[in-house]
This record gives structure tokens, C-alpha cells and sequence, in this order.
């Protein structure tokens, strides 16, 4: 049976109590990572996919029928490479130092040059004997022509088999370094690289399986960012689709900051072209839940199923057209920041729901503990096999913290969106099952009453006293500040 996390649209209502006594982490169970071949790990991670895209993908909905929902998965990031360091090493973006895209606190090169790549989920399950491969997109600004290290093309510690890409966000006339020589692929319908991320994947998982070795397979995808290049079979789907208009589309929330209160109303012609682009950010994504099925029933026929976690997520949501912002990420709402997180595997219930506050720093610890390595000492998060084993959501942390470095953007930088995406000022944010805090670094204040404003469209901050600002500040500091085991703590605000 395969394991699934999925976060859903709508957010669990709890109450918030008065402090408590720390709950100590929960205990590490992990009867599947002591039998005698540990589990197997199928990663597929997508990018700037929405909630609002699982309806168009059948795989990942039967995926969901089969493992577990996390119905409050929250990234620490709403953005690529943040969010992608901090799922590689278990560590929250003032901890890894990679704060964006580019430049000398962001992408790639912060990430090799602040020593990371010798301390990830890769590093530690390869000691441990498992066959790593990493497919598809690694970090922003990771180029397989480029030397690093004397190596051209550069294959960072921990990967058995290396098949990534540059710049693959066209899908088509792209070069993917496979292992230490590249490939390069054109303008065929069998170049698009969805389709040969699949084939080689699958390939992996075959040979792997005829090895007899556990293994880890990442297939990290460009989709569904912009361009959104759908493959050829997929680019007529859904004729006439056009995006979801919840309450929050075209809208403000009351005592706006003022970053987004300039914010003009939509215009028609935006509003089509927005249709538009969700139309083909679900095109786009038919050949990823085509790659989930296939992968699923290459495991099947492997004979390793039943011994396999399926994990499916995104590096960040997106907005579209919601709050009055254009295509784009970055902010702390709910659209931007609670993403897809679907598991499926050992002894995970069917059609299970977790509502734990689980967050991406959480993926490398789980991953070294179901391949029975110990998580490292600087991991910010923890594992969630107590979760998937059945366990309860109580005395899970309650707080997950998100973190954004306001960065000017370059022409070149992908996440401009065409230039509609906003960046918002530098900000901390809280973010509980009832309740979004933000803080701005220019003094402005952001507070949503998640159990009766789920769409986030009236700020409250300023009929907060006192007191409880206070409060919320100090528990916003400690984890902005948190380290290690530190982290747990502070988690529980």
C-alpha cells in the first residue's frame, strides 16, 4: 500500500489554550525501518503547485484514497530554492543561509558554497547503502555545463545517478547532466522532459529492484511554473477552464499592509489571461500525474510496492488572481504557503487525514529515519513516521514559522512571472491551525482568525491588545531565532 500527504483547501478549527508544558518530541517509532531491507522512497515534488490543481490530477487523488492527507502542510519558504534547501537538509532558511534565488544569500551557489550538499537526506542514506537519484531540477542557478569542484558536469556528495536539468522550464531544448556527461534534448515530443524524467525514473526503480538495494528516487519537476509548457497530447485539455474565483479573488483584506493595499482591482483583460493560465498550468500537469501512475506501477511490478513510501508535494503554493496579485508567491496567505502534501506507504491507513503542523523541514528527518540513519544534529524539523504510523496529532508542534527575504529580481529570474509577480517587503510569519501572525520588518502587522476567516480577508492585528501581541512577538522571535532540537520547542507556542 503506498503512503500519501495532500494538504486540502479547508483548515481545521482548534482552539488555542493557555501555556503548557512543552510536549516532549514524539517517540520514534519505526517498525518498517527495522525489517531486514529498509523501505524504499519515491519523491515527486512539483513546482508552485496550488491545492487548487489536485482536482485535475486522477493518480494523485487515488494516491490520496491510499495514504495519508496532511491537511496542513505549510512550507517555510513560498519560494524555489528556500524551499528546496530546506527540504533537502531538514533546516529552516536562516539556518541554511539560503534566502532566495540568486545573488550571495540565494540559489545554488549559497547552497554548495554554505557546505550543505555534505549534509542531506542523500548523504545519509547513501551511508547506509541505498541506491540516490536525483532527477529533473535541483537548485535556481545549477548549471550542467558549469565547473564546480573540477567536475563538469558537477554531481554534488550523496547521489549514485545524477539526471538534472538547467533551465528547464520551456520542457523542451534543454541539456540534462546525466551523472558526470550531458545530454542534450530538442524540440521532439519524446525531448519533453516530464515524459523522460518517467522513463528514467522507472528505469532506476527497475534496476534498483533487480539489485536488491533500498532506494531513493527524487523527481523533482519544473511544472507547473510558468511557462507551463504543457506536453503536445495535453495541450488542447480542459477547453474553456478557466481559474477558481473563491472569496478572496480580486479582493483586499481589511486593514490591507501597505505593500498590497495599493493594489488596483483586476482588470478584464487580466482576469482572461489569469483563466488562461491556470487552464495551462493544468495541462502542464497531466503528464506529472501521468509519471505518479506510471512510477506506482513500476513499483508494482518491481515487487517492491508494498515496501515503498510515495510521497507527493510542491516546493510552494501560488497565487492567481487572489488579494487583487497577479501570477506569483512569496506572501504568507494560505494560497501561497499550504501546498499539496500526499504520502502513501508501510503501514500508512487508507485515506487517512493528518492535521498535525507539518512543515517542509520534516522531509529529510523522516527520510533518514525510515532508512534508519539518524537525523542530523542541525535538522530544524522532525520525523513524521510516528504520524504515519497512526499516531495522534497531539503533541505535534503547533507553529510552523515562514520566513521571506524581500530580493530584487532579475530580468532573468524565472519567478518574475512576465514581471507580475510582487515581491512583499521582509516579513516572519506564524502560522498555527488557527491563526496567521506577520510581522514586517517595516513595523506592519498582519493576524487572521483562521477559525472564522479561513480566506484570510480580514486583518486583526489592530484589535489585538496589548498582551497578546506581545505574546505572539516573543513566540514569532524564539522561532525566527530557533535552532535544532530548539526548533521543537519553539514550535509550541
Amino acid at each position: 500500500m503506498a503512503l500519501v500527504f495532500a494538504a486540502q483547501s479547508g483548515v481545521s478549527a482548534a482552539t488555542t489554550g493557555a501555556a503548557t508544558t512543552t510536549p516532549a518530541s514524539p517517540p520514534i517509532t519505526q517498525p518498517a525501518a527495522t525489517a531486514a531491507k529498509r523501505p524504499n522512497i519515491v519523491f515527486v515534488l512539483t513546482d508552485d503547485m496550488s491545492s487548487n490543481l489536485l482536482p485535475y490530477m486522477p493518480q494523485v487523488r487515488k494516491l490520496q484514497s491510499q495514504g495519508m492527507t496532511f491537511s496542513d502542510y505549510v512550507v517555510s519558504n513560498s519560494l524555489c530554492c528556500p524551499s528546496r534547501s530546506s527540504i533537502f537538509t531538514g533546516r529552516y532558511p536562516h539556518n541554511t543561509g539560503v534566502l532566495g534565488n540568486d545573488g550571495p544569500n540565494g540559489g545554488f551557489d549559497a547552497f554548495h558554497n554554505n557546505g550543505l550538499e555534505r549534509d542531506t537526506f542523500a548523504t545519509a542514506l547513501r551511508a547506509k547503502g541505498y541506491r540516490t537519484a536525483m532527477m529533473g531540477k535541483y537548485l535556481n542557478g545549477y548549471d550542467p555545463k558549469a565547473t564546480v569542484d573540477g567536475q563538469q558536469p558537477y554531481v554534488p556528495p550523496g547521489w549514485s545517478q545524477w539526471d538534472v536539468v538547467g533551465g528547464g522550464y520551456k520542457g523542451y531544448n534543454y541539456k540534462l547532466a546525466h551523472n558526470h556527461r550531458i545530454e542534450p534534448h530538442g524540440n521532439r515530443t519524446k525531448d519533453y522532459l516530464t515524459d523522460v524524467l518517467s522513463k528514467k525514473g522507472q528505469s532506476f526503480i527497475k534496476k534498483s529492484a533487480a539489485a536488491n538495494k533500498p532506494f531513493l528516487l527524487e523527481v523533482a519537476l519544473f511544472t507547473p511554473h510558468g511557462p507551463s509548457t504543457p506536453a503536445r497530447r495535453d495541450k488542447h485539455d480542459f477547453p474553456g477552464l478557466k481559474a477558481p474565483t473563491g472569496p478572496a479573488f480580486d479582493k483586499l483584506p481589511t486593514n490591507a499592509p501597505p505593500w498590497l493595499a495599493r493594489q488596483r482591482r483586476l482588470t478584464q483583460r487580466e482576469k482572461n489571461t489569469i483563466d488562461k493560465k491556470f487552464r495551462k498550468r493544468a495541462r502542464s500537469l497531466q503528464a506529472v500525474d501521468k509519471m505518479v501512475g506510471e512510477l506506482r506501477s513500476t513499483l508494482t511490478r518491481a515487487g517492491v510496492a508494498d515496501n515503498t513510501y510515495v510521497v507527493f508535494s510542491s516546493d510552494n503554493g501560488f497565487h492567481l488572481g487572489e488579494y487583487r496579485l497577479k501570477a506569483g508567491k512569496q506572501t504568507a496567505f494560505d494560497t501561497d504557503v499550504r501546498v499539496p502534501l500526499v504520502i502513501a506507504g508501510p503501514r500508512v491507513a487508507a485515506g487517512s487525514t493528518s492535521s498535525a503542523q507539518v512543515s517542509n523541514i520534516d522531509f529529510a528527518p523522516t527520510f533518514q529515519r525510515i532508512g534508519g540513519a539518524a537525523a542530523s544534529s542541525r535538522a530544524d524539523g522532525h520525523s513524521l513516521l510516528p504520524l504515519l504510523d497512526g499516531g495522534p496529532d497531539a503533541g505535534w508542534r503547533t507553529a510552523n514559522l515562514i520566513e521571506h527575504r524581500h530580493a530584487d529580481q532579475s530580468p532573468g529570474d524565472p519567478d518574475n512571472h512576465g514581471g507580475e509577480s510582487i515581491s512583499p517587503p521582509n516579513y516572519h510569519a506564524m502560522r498555527t491551525n488557527s491563526y496567521t501572525y506577520v510581522e514586517y520588518a517595516s513595523g506592519a502587522k498582519e493576524y487572521y482568525d483562521l477559525r472564522t476567516d479561513p480566506d484570510e480577508l480580514h486583518n486583526i492585528a489592530g484589535r489585538l491588545g496589548r498582551t497578546r501581541l506581545a505574546e505572539l512577538h516573543d513566540a514569532l522571535i524564539r522561532l525566527q531565532d530557533c535552532r535544532g532540537d530548539g526548533c521543537w520547542s519553539a514550535g509550541h507556542p
